[in-house]
This record gives C-alpha cells, structure tokens and sequence, in this order.
C-alpha cells in the first residue's frame, strides 16, 4: 500500500501524483511492467473510443473516453520520467510553444482573416519548425504508422500542395481504372501475387488512386470506406435474413438476387 489521501474530486496535480503512485515501489504490479511498447496498442484502441463517443454525440462517453486517452499520455511520460528523458510537464510546455508559434494571427502581428489563410500559414511554419526543406521531405514525415488509406490521403494533400496534381477529380477517376485494368491483367496472369506487378502492387496503385479521387472531391476515403462497410452489414443482414437456406447453399444467380433485393429495400 502507498500513502494516499482519497478525494471526493482529484485535481490534474492529483492525476499525475495517481499515475507515480501507480508505478511505484508498493503500486500496481502491472502497471509497475508496462513499457512504451507494451501499452502501446491500448493508446490506439483509446482513441478509437474517443472517436466512437464523438460520432454517436455522446458527452458522457466523451468525457470518460478522453480521460482514458490523458491516462496513456500520462502512462508514457511518466515512464519517460522514470528514466530521466522527459516530464509531463515538459509534454505540456511543448505543445503549448508550438500552439503559440503556429498562431502568430493571434499572438503575433501576422494576418489572417480565413481559416485556409490559418491552414496555410500553419503549413509553412510546421515545416520550417521541423526543418522539412521540400514537399518530399513532408511527405516523407507523414506517420507509416496512419491507416493507409489517410497516410495517402495526406500524402496525395501535400504533394498537390506543391502543383503536383491531377487537373480534376475527373481525370484522377480515368488514371483509377487504367489501375483496375492493370489489377484485372494482374488476377489474370496467374502469377506470384507479390511479383513484380502483381495483384499486390496493382491493387495497392488501385486503392491509392481511390483516394486520390476522395482526396479531389474533398472527402476522407476513411471516412467513405467505413460508410460503405456500415451499408454492406445493413444489406448482408437482410440477405442473411431473407434467405430460405444457407448462403453457402445458394447458387451465384440465388444470391445476386438476394443482394439485388437487399439493396433496393436499402437505397441509402
């Protein structure tokens, strides 16, 4: 047992003393384990909770989701405070420096009227405050470890950034079938599917042209993918449901008119 005082409301002093106490001798043995690396997917699936209570408008959620979020922030600098690198204070300062020096229309004397002109201006600053001195160097910076289709998404912004782009949506949709067509010759050439373009690369061009093409209409092809998913599993019950024998049981033609049935009861 550690010498604690309970309270009817803790303080964010009280937070970061309860995270030490934690990982000290007579804390939480568990806790006392963990490293970077081993919390480190509980940092993600936190996040995803965050998101999830967000998009059901859920302020109850939100607010304890965002606590178990400041929890992991805490979790790993407080490990880093173990070993001498870095405090939760130090986290605190750093983005607070950073806040103030990417809005000089607020704490400087530069001007900007729109949120594009505040969007831009961050770029430039962002890239000279991590002395990123071309767009490959941005695009480069862009987290591998994003979902793939956000990491081109974001990808795909910069570089259009700089003028290398396609001239409309339109044409960015002819260069995502020439991809399909090349994906088809692939699935047709029987060959190795990682070989040198093969259905991996093919497919792999084919989803990155897709999201060129949200990235053009102005949407997140995260964002259009999970839609999608949500139609199908509204659509699959309904065959499931409809069906008067297993699926596996139903022929090709059987099934398209399963799914043809499926999708005009759901138009959406």
């Amino acid at each position: 047992m550690v010498e604690f005082q309970r309270k009817d409301f803790y303080s964010y002093a009280d937070f970061l003393e309860i995270m030490r106490l934690l990982r000290a001798p007579g804390g939480c043995p568990w806790d006392r384990e963990q490293t970077h690396s081993s919390i480190r997917r509980n940092f993600l699936e936190e996040t995803y909770e965050v998101l999830d209570a967000i998009d059901h408008d859920d302020a109850h959620g939100m607010c304890e989701e965002l606590g178990d979020v400041l929890m992991q922030v805490a979790f790993h600098a407080q490990i880093e405070t173990e070993r001498g690198r870095f405090t939760m204070a130090d986290v605190v300062n750093g983005v607070a420096q950073k806040l103030v020096y990417r809005h000089p229309h607020v704490f400087g004397d530069v001007q900007a009227d729109t949120s594009q002109q505040v969007l831009n201006n961050w770029e430039v600053l962002k890239r000279r405050e991590k002395g990123q001195r071309s767009t490959a160097d941005a695009v480069e910076s862009v987290p591998h470890t994003l979902p793939a289709l956000w990491r081109a998404e974001k990808i795909q912004s910069k570089t259009a950034k700089a003028g290398f782009d396609w001239p409309s949506a339109l044409r960015a949709l002819d260069k995502l079938e020439e991809e399909v067509r090349e994906l088809r010759a692939a699935l047709e050439s029987g060959q190795a599917p990682d070989a040198p373009h093969g259905v991996r690369e093919e497919l792999g061009d084919t989803l990155f042209m897709a999201a060129k093409v949200a990235q053009m209409s102005g949407l997140d092809p995260e964002d259009a993918l999970h839609r999608a998913c949500d139609k199908f599993d509204r659509r699959f019950r309904a065959v499931e449901e409809a069906a008067d024998k297993p699926l596996s049981e139903c022929s090709e033609a059987e099934l398209l008119a399963l799914w043809d049935r499926a999708k005009a009861q759901d138009p959406s």
